[in-house]
């Protein structure tokens, strides 16, 4: 993945309109750490102008990756793809931090990620206090690199390894979707996974699970790690191509491997064109779940036939939904026919979940940039808040925890499914 970081940079005429809104300048108001300041890093670092060194490695791992420049600058500069690709060179340079690397290792051999989660979780409740309703779970000690934070819940068994193959809820004959359920929906945040199942089943769908699905590399992708994420496009490809003709869609309940499938595998895979072409064909039948729901499927017709439900909910557009598939209008008018939707101030601004690096090693900025997202869920006076993201729900859980703010987050399938089956 070649990238000309001179061409991007001069580019710029650094009109500044992306300044304000990007989720790192808010919080580290630095020309430095602004999507022109990037921008002019990079170029210099091309023409030889900028050492790599761990300055400009820190500088480059403080942005959130949240797209937000991309979507406002008049014309488009792809200052995400910029940092992404300087960071496979700062990962080539410096190497991967070692819990990095054991993750990367699991993303890439999916039954040793399954033995070990499952091995965790008998031991999780040593650590942590078990929240099953939110699915979430709460550190009862100071740990090294996650404190005391509210984390998404192991579960003993994934989703996947939860159900057969293939989930025959109509003739033969009735649409049939397969469901690439994403590493949250399958390890931590499983009812998202379980509603998606009942939805279908409600719509006499039927389904088909592929076991063999692998991680669609965005953590890795994020973080430079390019050999994991080559490795895993090329492995689920070849699998995806062995089922593809046999379903009418590929359905994601998951904002971030939504848009790495449908965006970035064919942008990594840009200089192989037979692979680019393969990659292209699957991504004609790929859909968040929220959108093949609503354009494709009966469900708002359906929902229209059920009852309303009491509670005022509010929804946050995670970044990779709105700003990079232009997903945000669907998922708003499921959850309108059966729940009152309160819109806060800005539900396009970034939670700041910013990847594994900002997660683990810089996630005094990812609490941070949530505090002002916060504030503004909490001025919606809403009793529950949903997000088409794992991510996003893991960041703003804990983000709504510390500030003690007691709202119920909900995928908008579990909202949509709790209608379906009040049950």
């Amino acid at each position: 993945m070649n990238f000309d970081f001179t061409k991007t940079s001069e580019a710029c005429v650094k009109c500044g309109k992306c300044v304000p809104s990007c989720t790192i300048h808010r919080i580290n108001s630095d020309e430095v750490t602004s999507p022109r300041g990037f921008l002019e890093l990079v170029g210099a670092y091309q023409r030889g102008e900028l050492e790599l060194d761990k300055n400009a490695k820190n500088i480059f791992e403080s942005c959130f990756l949240c797209s937000t420049c991309v979507s406002i600058c008049p014309t488009s500069l792809p200052t995400d793809i910029a940092i992404e690709n300087v960071r496979y060179d700062i990962a080539e340079k410096f190497g991967i931090t070692w819990f990095k690397k054991i993750y990367f290792f699991l993303l890439r051999h999916k039954r040793v990620m399954d033995f070990s989660l499952s091995l965790g979780a008998f031991f999780v409740p040593l650590l942590f206090r078990i929240d099953k309703n939110s699915q979430s779970m709460k550190a009862r000690f100071h740990l090294p690199f996650i404190g005391k934070r509210v984390l998404p819940r192991l579960n003993k068994k994934s989703f996947l390894n939860s159900h057969v193959e293939f989930i025959q809820n109509a003739p033969d004959s009735g649409l049939k979707v397969a469901v690439f359920v994403g590493c949250f929906s399958n390890y931590h945040y499983t009812r998202t996974a379980e509603s998606l199942l009942k939805i279908l089943k409600a719509l006499k769908i039927n389904v088909l699970l592929p076991k063999k699905q692998q991680c669609c590399g965005a953590p890795a992708f994020f973080t430079g790690d390019f050999k994991t994420v080559d490795r895993l496009i090329r492995a689920n490809v070849d699998y995806f191509e062995t089922f593809l003709d046999d379903v009418d869609a590929i359905i994601i309940p998951e904002a971030t491997c939504a848009a790495m499938i449908k965006e970035d595998w064919g942008r990594f895979m840009s200089e192989d064109d037979e692979m680019l072409k393969r990659i292209r064909r699957i991504t004609a039948k790929v859909f968040m779940a929220s959108e093949w729901l609503y354009k494709k499927s009966e469900l708002p017709i359906f929902l229209k036939s059920l009852s309303k439900s009491k509670n005022l909910i509010t929804y946050h557009d995670p970044c990779h939904a709105r700003k990079v598939l232009k997903i945000f209008k669907e998922p708003r008018a499921l959850l309108s026919e059966n729940y009152d939707l309160v819109e806060m101030s800005d539900p396009n601004q970034c939670c700041g979940f910013g990847g594994i690096t900002i997660q683990s090693e810089k996630f005094e900025l990812a609490k941070k940039a949530a505090k002002p997202k916060v504030e503004m869920i909490k001025q919606t006076e809403a009793k529950i808040l949903s997000a088409e993201c794992g991510a996003c729900r893991m960041q703003l859980t804990n983000a709504l925890d510390k500030e003690s703010v007691k709202i119920a987050f909900k995928h908008p399938l579990e909202l949509i499914a709790e209608i379906i089956n009040p049950n």
